[in-house]
């Protein structure tokens, strides 16, 4: 699975948990948090996702490896592999 796949998936996700947010014009190296009016429930959604759609785990500890989506995709692509 490429990068742009695994970002697009995050995006996907975050576009069902938070459908007010325009998610078009992120900015791979901001925090979501700071792009989007994202509370720690909807950041706990988003990890619950992708186990759910993709069973992806993402230990607790590891959350802050998920802070912007180009710390997603760098964290997420190996488990996608």
């Amino acid at each position: 699975m490429t990068a742009a796949n695994v970002r697009q998936i995050v995006i996907d996700i975050i576009s069902d948990i938070a459908p007010d947010e325009d998610v078009t014009n992120l900015d791979d190296k901001i925090s979501l948090r700071e792009q989007l009016d994202l509370d720690s429930m909807d950041f706990l959604d988003i990890v619950m996702e992708l186990r759910k759609r993709h069973r992806v785990e993402v230990p607790q500890e590891d959350y802050p490896k998920l802070a912007t989506l180009e710390s997603c995709v760098t964290y997420l692509s190996p488990k996608f592999a």
